[in-house]
Parts: structure tokens; sequence; C-alpha cells
């Protein structure tokens, strides 16, 4: 039996960041963890690995293109082997920085295995019991199945699995059009696949602004097939095939591949934790959390994707920042969500951060503006022959910023500067004035915001008085 000030469940981004910082501020700290190594699924099924598939997917994209133009051949089974290496290569590399020796050396006991509560302060790991004074759950999701007949008969693929897969697919069925189920799509378009992707909802991306999703549709459908509001009813294995039968509009539908991804959201891990034996209440399998992730007990708090947040790494990543103070000192720090960005992954590359413009007008009428701005009108874009996309940034009537969207290449790289000034409370004349070096991708933000420059000034009361004065004078 070992005691702690702090217990952290959970080696992912989140339980990390919480553990190395309740470490370096002096407390004694325990990081559990389940899997034999720390990273969580962002590092081992997540955002390392499937950036290093997609940044892989492109090049394969590229070498196809020009194997077509030179009447060469391009062998799809051969760079997927590179691109699985690759994979490999970057999960490595990155778990060698998030190692357990890293943790230990900074005073953290490491321990890996299930956890569970036997009581609000006590924590079985294995064999060992450990007390805790105060505790942080930070276990992340799984990927959630829905019920469908015949799915539980036939083999299918998740983000934990597709990563191992040790050959292409020639055809492949991804049901759920998310941003894990887009980005692999294409992915597997771009390394040779034939793609379908299945949708139950009848919006597309419906958490981005309405044109940024509309744009974004219009350019995936010119690779794959991808069917929107689509009930898919059965699923059968037929001669070593998958078959996905759906209704659409009442008929019915069929499809076949040779293989099934399945990505139809995630649920929080948190089933082992016996939750209940620590009177820790959940809903509708989410942990219940107040605003400084205080669950229903107060020494015990839960972060990341055990909660109902943005389930994204780096927003777990600023709960674990605010939930160390909060436990080691009582305080009542919370993330500001309506300023915390996201990215889907896609090409185009998708940015967002903040309102869209409907919820914009939904909270706020008509005292609002919206600035655009093309892609095709930014020269950097228009040499790299890369114009697909553009920028929309959401004010209210005074220039406070409420939503900035972006669809383009490495939006979310070049768009961060208006995340910095959402942050600082910055008008978005602010942004106009900054000075942009030429030719570069943050152009595309002068250009959207400096017509916000020039609406102010021609509708300015001295713009009128010099256009009088230069006419008297000529």
């Amino acid at each position: 039996m070992k005691d702690y000030q702090l217990i952290v469940i959970g080696g992912g981004a989140a339980g990390m960041t919480v553990a190395a910082g309740a470490a370096n501020l002096g407390a004694k700290v325990a990081l559990v963890e389940k899997n034999k190594h720390l990273g969580g699924d962002c590092l081992h099924v997540g955002c390392v690995p499937s950036k290093a598939l997609i940044a892989a997917s492109k090049e394969a994209n590229a070498m196809m293109r020009a194997a077509r133009v030179l009447g060469t051949e391009f062998n799809g089974q051969e760079h997927y082997q590179m691109s699985k290496a690759r994979v490999d290569k970057a999960r490595a590399i990155i778990q060698e920085h998030d190692g357990t020796e890293r943790f230990e050396k900074i005073g953290v006991d490491v321990y890996i295995g299930e956890a569970s509560f036997q009581s609000p302060h006590e924590l079985k790991v294995g064999n060992e019991l450990l007390i805790g004074k105060k505790f942080v759950i930070s276990t992340g999701s799984k990927p959630t199945v829905p019920p469908i007949d015949g799915l539980d008969q036939v083999p299918y693929l998740t983000n934990e699995t597709v990563f191992e897969e040790e050959t292409l697919p020639e055809s492949l069925i991804v049901i759920g059009a998310g941003t894990v189920g887009l980005e692999l799509a294409q992915s597997f378009v771009r390394l040779g696949s034939q793609v379908t992707v299945l949708e139950a909802q009848d919006d597309f991306l419906p958490k981005e602004d309405e044109d940024v999703a509309t744009y974004l549709r219009s350019q995936l459908e010119m690779a794959m097939r991808l069917k929107i509001g689509v009930k898919v009813n059965r699923v059968d294995e037929v001669d070593g095939r998958i078959r996905v039968t759906t209704e659409v509009n009442g008929e019915t539908v069929e499809y076949e591949a040779d293989k099934l991804l399945m990505a139809t959201g995630r649920v929080p891990r948190i089933d082992a934790l016996r939750l209940d034996r620590a009177n820790v209440q959940v809903t509708k399998g989410y942990i219940d959390v107040s605003s400084s992730y205080r669950t229903s007990q107060s020494h015990i708090f839960a972060i990341g994707d055990t909660i109902k947040t943005l389930p994204f790494t780096h927003a777990a990543g600023e709960e674990g920042k605010a939930v160390v103070a909060n436990a080691l000192f009582g305080l009542w720090n919370k993330v500001d969500y309506s300023k915390l960005p996201w990215i889907t992954f896609t090409d185009p590359e998708v940015f967002h951060v903040g309102m869209t413009e409907k919820e914009a007008r939904e909270h706020y009428g008509n005292d609002i503006e919206t600035y655009e701005a093309k892609l095709s009108e930014v020269d950097r874009f228009i040499a790299e022959r890369q114009e697909a996309g553009f920028v929309k940034v959401i004010t209210k009537k005074n220039g406070k910023i409420i939503g900035a969207h972006a669809v383009g290449e490495s939006a979310g790289d070049w768009m961060q500067i208006v995340v910095y000034a959402m942050q600082r409370g910055d008008k978005i004349g602010k942004l106009s004035r900054m000075i942009y070096p030429y030719p570069s991708r943050s152009e595309a933000v002068k250009k959207v915001t400096d017509l916000y420059w020039r609406k102010r000034l021609f509708e300015s009361p001295l713009t009128e008085l010099a256009r009088r004065y230069f006419k008297l004078v000529q």
C-alpha cells in the first residue's frame, strides 16, 4: 500500500501533462497507464499515426499523378509498405520522448496495469493498492460501434486496428464521415484504394461552418464516393468481401468492398474504473464534472475524452494544465472553449475557431459582419497552384472577432494568428494592420482582414470630406 498526494489515471496527453506538472511542483505523484507504453490513443492509434499516413498518402498521390504523365507504373502496395514504416517510425520516436524514464526522473511513480477504484480514496492496479488524497481521471476514449445487424459476424477495422493492416485494400467502405473517417478515407484513396464513405446524418460535418462543409464535400466527392443521409441496415461477408446493405429514401442500395472501416464516433474508456465504488456520478457514459473539472467527489477530477467537452488532444492538454492547480491548491481554473481551435486534416485542410456564421446569427442576430476571401486571390497559393479554399472571419459590428474558419492547404498553420488575436481580445482591424511577409500563405489572413479596413475607410466621414476636398482642388 502506497500513499500519494495525487494519482493520475491514464497516461495520454492530458495525464502526462498533469503528472509532470504536479511532480515539478513537488507533489508525490503516481501515474497509472493500462497499456505497456505511455502516450495514449493520440500517439498509438490516433493523431500521430494518422498524420504520418496522411503525409505519406499525399506523397503517393503526387507520385501517382507523375507516373500518369510520364507513362510509368506506380506500385501502390510498395508505397503502402513504405507508408506503414513511416507510421511506425513516427510512433517510435515520439514514444521515446514520452517514455516512463522521463517521468521517473522527475519523481513520478509509473504503474502499468488496469486501474479500478476500491473506494473513493483507494485504487487497485494489478496487485498494488494505491491510496490517493486527490485523483485525476484521464483515461481517454475508445471507438464506438453501432448495433448494425451482422456486424458482429464480419471482420472490420477501427482506428485502433487500421494502422496495423498489412496490405493496401483495393476497395474500402468507411462507415462514418466525421474527422477520423474522412482523414483515413482520403489517405487510402491517395494510396490507391477505391473508397466509399457512408454517413447516416443528413448534415455533413454539422459542427463546421456551412460554407466550409459544403466546399470540402465538393472537393472530396471528386476523389471518392461520399454518401450522406444513408441508413446502414446490415453488413455481411460474401465470398471474402464485405457487403453493406443501406436504405436511401426508402430504396435499398448495396455496396461491396474488400475491407470495412468503422468510424462512427468514440465513447469514454471508463468502464473498468468501477466509478460506482468511488461514488463518482456518470451520465450517458460521460463523467459529470463542474466547470473546474471536479466530479461528484470533490477530490476526484476528470478531464479529456472522459468528459463531454471538446474531444481533442490539445483540449485535453489545456484541461490538464488547468486541473493541476485545481487539484493541488484548490483553485477553480477552467478552459475557455470559445477560443479553442480545431483542425480536420483533410486536403484541403479545415480550420475552425469560435462560432460559425449560423451560430453567430442565432446568438447576435444582425449585430455581426462576415468577411471572406478566396485563396485564388492570394499570390502564394496561386504560385503553388493550391488555390482551392477560402477564409471567413465573423465579427460583431464593433470588429470583435467571434469566429474564424478556413479551408485550404495547411490552413491550421497560417490561421493560428487569428486564435492569438481572439485570445487577446483584439479586433479584426489589428490583424489588418499587421505586416505579413510576401509571399506567404498568411497573406490570406491579411486579404480577409483588409476587407474590414476598406469597409471602415470608405464608410468614414473623413473619406467623404477627402473626396470633396480633392474634387475642389482639381
